[in-house]
């Protein structure tokens, strides 16, 4: 490694020359603007000791072309498929847009503050935001350890969103004596369609993790399911349509009742007609539980579709799938269940986020409870 000086219109420039480590190419690093020697000669020391660390500046780097680099070093194969399909959504649809033609080293704090803060400007959820910064602060992360960059300009960032407080309106899910009457106007609108509802209302699953139930995760004899993939709804094949849950906690077993249990075992009747009606036009790989009559999966699209217009049959007001998640943890804490059995049943990483969203229930259910009982008191009194 070489350092030289020259003095040019009154200032001095530095330069290096130093081979790189795995081209064996030779290389130059050099700035000017110094006003005096030693000030040139500070600076390129710096400079040298980043490069013996291994920490060359690539300055010409654009934003836009290391993070397809990093999903695919870092991420393809090292996490779960639905995470690795969320970076690349975040990637494609936020992050590349925005920083366009922006070189790595140009990326400061204050301009990406100002990415955020466009975020919620276009009304996305603080939950949304959260998810897109974190794939950002990964990437950065991983470009500050590779020494890419000198820190990470992503730590330190706020989500300026306010955390509302949810309210019976805010949460979305189906009041509870509309159940029965939903479930109706399913089961006219297409069989398939009200047993795959009835199971998200039944056990609070995830859409996805209804879709991927096999038969071999269930036990009618035990009224248990195993919950174990996920549905990967933008599979090209059936190799991959089964995915891992969200989390490993969602990883679960949960009971169920009679009525769904004996669903299930009708369910199961038509399912093999349809098997030996269409023989080996039926498609049987994933032995999937909730399926068209020729065993294929329900798509994204397909059930969105059937819900919206099961609502409207109904007249409830337009909701989304996931409501129905939350309509069975309402049902449960109607009857009394704790958040610890909420949280383990619903598959959730914590009780805190248990709690966060369904607390303001409880409540409301405990005010009614407290209400009954004082009348109660007063019929006593008398």
């Amino acid at each position: 490694m070489a350092i030289s000086y020259r003095k040019q219109n009154k200032v001095w420039e530095y330069r290096i020359t130093y081979q790189d480590p795995i081209t064996k190419k030779r290389k130059e690093k050099s700035k000017r603007g110094f006003s005096t020697k030693p000030e040139a000669r500070i600076a390129a020391q710096e400079m040298e000791q980043k490069l013996l660390n291994g920490l060359e500046l690539t300055e010409d780097v654009l934003i836009s072309d290391y993070l397809p680099s990093w999903l695919e070093e870092y991420k393809l194969g090292a996490v779960r498929k639905n995470t690795y399909m969320a970076h690349k959504r975040n990637i494609e649809k936020h992050l590349v847009p925005y920083f366009q033609k922006m070189k790595m080293r140009e990326l400061k704090p204050v301009t990406y503050q100002k990415f955020l803060n466009t975020l919620v400007s276009k009304d996305y959820s603080r939950r949304t935001i959260q998810i897109i910064h974190g794939t950002m602060r990964s990437a950065m992360e991983r470009a500050r350890i590779n020494r890419k960059i000198d820190f990470n300009p992503c730590d330190g960032a706020e989500i300026k969103t306010q955390k509302k407080r949810r309210s019976d309106e805010e949460l979305a899910y189906v009041p509870t004596d509309k159940i029965n009457h939903l479930l109706r106007e399913a089961y006219d609108y297409g069989y398939i369609y009200y047993v795959f509802f009835k199971i998200l209302i039944e056990t609070g699953m995830r859409k996805g993790e209804a879709a991927a139930l096999q038969w071999s995760d269930i036990n009618l004899k035990e009224k248990t399911i195993k919950i174990r993939n996920t549905l990967y709804f933008e599979a090209k094949n059936e190799d991959e349509l089964l995915a891992d849950t969200k989390t490993y906690t969602s990883q679960r077993t949960i009971g169920i009742d009679d009525d769904l249990a004996k669903t299930l075992q009708f369910h199961a009747k038509w399912q093999n007609q349809n098997k030996l009606a269409l023989g080996d036009n039926y498609s049987h790989k994933n032995n999937l539980v909730c399926t068209r009559p020729d065993g294929s999966f329900l798509t994204k699209s397909t059930l969105f579709n059937a819900f919206s217009r099961i609502l409207k049959k109904a007249e409830l007001s337009p909701l989304p799938i996931h409501s129905l998640r939350h309509t069975h943890a309402v049902m449960l804490l109607e009857a009394g269940a704790s958040m610890k059995y909420i949280q383990d049943r619903l598959g959730h990483k914590s009780i805190q986020v248990t709690s966060d969203i369904y607390s303001h229930i409880s409540k409301r259910i405990e005010t009614e409870t407290l209400d009954k009982y004082e009348e109660y008191k007063k019929t006593l009194r008398k």
